[in-house]
């Protein structure tokens, strides 16, 4: 097969890729213990992570070029749709490493600016698609129990992430504009996770009544970590920045309510670590029996293995942070680099979680060489980018062929409607319908 009609199968899940290298980007550059050359690793997996996200924007671009009818096709197939936020979040994943890698004292202020409107941008773009895509599947799918997946979560994935840009851009710009990008968090983080919890319950049942999916399917339920994972890192990042940014009379006691604030975010933060956790480790239990069996076929899936873990581990940096006791005399608000919280604020660290963090975090760099080699040996042995191979492939009564028939069928009926109306062979029938003469 040549590479053009390869390109036909490049679906929304290549940008899965993108998400996983920026989520290493970014929980490297959390890791509280530093080395000399980390913060040159995390620099290359984000400029890396660019590099990737215009590969994969120029093939889905090509694809659709190519093959026009792919394009609406992508969209109400009842698996590829639920990846197409996969672009919004791996966008959304670039802006946090740019916050993270770019805005400072070296770039000036222009990129501060810049990186404020491209944050409001993303928390348009998160809720649009979310919405919509959600919209799309309950106008034009039926799903049963027997298939729901963690999957169906996804759609809401980009409203997970605006937590966590908040957190981290609010570091580096004004109180004034901090405040606002707080508050705006907040209220999307609290969208994303209420709507993915109430999918859990979904999943939960689907477990308890029709047992573990199938093994190519299992490296999704990973996806379950990422609601709780984010929104983790999200809130008490955030809620850490507040006491430095709200007003004197914010909710009537500006310094009170930044305090108890901040308190409230840290226990919020850390009940949900738990739950987090125990995904994780029913995740990982679910692959046990799929593992030793070596039943695991490579899907652009397995870069579930990382994405929603690195919110874990970014989660599992920011409870330890919480955790942490202030020496007194010192400042508990976290610095514009949180890399260096515990030397610059005084805090003593918690160990035992940091090192914890640090042990997903090496775990996870080093799924990520893994799956990476595999994506490149399954394209190789056309395991990828082939007919029936991937997302795009026909399920659930989903028949790319037949489908394109049908649109070709009512083309040529309203053509064909169109000739007969222009030589006068209609009229209004009894029932205020047109009926052709024969």
């Amino acid at each position: 097969m040549r590479f053009k009609e390869r390109v036909r199968h490049f679906t929304w899940t290549w940008f899965t890729m993108t998400m996983a290298t920026g989520g290493i980007a970014n929980v490297l550059y959390t890791v509280p213990y530093r080395f000399h050359g980390l913060y040159a690793i995390g620099c290359i997996f984000f400029i890396l992570n660019i590099v990737l996200f215009i590969f994969n924007v120029v093939m889905i671009s090509v694809r659709f070029y190519l093959y026009p009818t792919t394009f609406k096709g992508s969209f109400i197939h009842p698996t590829e749709s639920l990846f197409i936020p996969a672009s919004v979040i791996s966008f959304g994943t670039i802006l946090i490493n740019i916050t993270q890698y770019g805005v400072g004292e070296k770039t000036g202020p222009w990129l501060e600016t810049t990186m404020i409107v491209l944050f409001w941008l993303d928390l348009a773009l998160a809720v649009m698609f979310s919405c919509g895509i959600y919209l799309i599947m309950w106008s034009t799918q039926t799903f049963t129990v027997s298939q729901m997946t963690p999957v169906w979560i996804f759609p809401a994935y980009p409203l997970l992430i605006v937590g966590p840009h908040a957190a981290n851009l609010s570091l580096k710009i004004a109180p004034g504009s901090a405040l606002r990008l707080i508050i705006g968090g907040f209220i999307t983080q609290g969208i994303g996770f209420m709507v993915s919890f109430m999918i859990y319950s979904s999943f939960l049942y689907r477990l308890m009544t029709q047992k573990l999916p199938k093994e190519s399917l299992r490296p999704a339920m990973f996806v379950s970590v990422g609601p709780s994972g984010f929104t983790i890192a999200g809130i008490i990042g955030m809620g850490q920045r507040l006491p430095s940014v709200v007003p004197a009379g914010f909710m009537g006691d500006g310094a009170f309510a930044g305090k108890v604030s901040m308190i409230c975010a840290n226990w919020i933060g850390i009940w949900l670590w738990g739950l987090a956790l125990w995904f994780f480790v029913i995740s990982v239990g679910a692959h046990y029996t799929a593992a030793t069996r070596g039943r695991m076929d490579f899907a652009m899936t397995w870069y579930s293995f990382i994405f929603p873990n690195t919110a874990l581990t970014t989660g599992t940096f920011a409870v330890a942070k919480a955790l942490a006791i202030t020496k007194p005399g010192a400042s508990s608000i976290p610095t514009p680099d949180p890399s260096n919280d515990y030397r610059s604020t005084g805090s003593m660290p918690n160990n035992a979680i940091d090192i914890f963090g640090c042990v997903l975090t090496v775990a996870l760099v080093i799924t990520w060489f893994f799956v990476f080699a595999a994506m490149i040996r399954a394209v190789w042995l056309k395991q990828i980018l082939w007919p029936q191979k991937q997302e795009d492939r026909d399920e659930g009564g989903w028949d790319e062929k037949k489908r394109r028939e049908s649109m070709l069928q009512e083309k040529e009926s309203r053509e064909g409607i169109k000739r007969l109306k222009s030589k006068g062979h209609f009229w209004r029938g009894k029932n205020g319908v047109n009926e052709a003469m024969v």
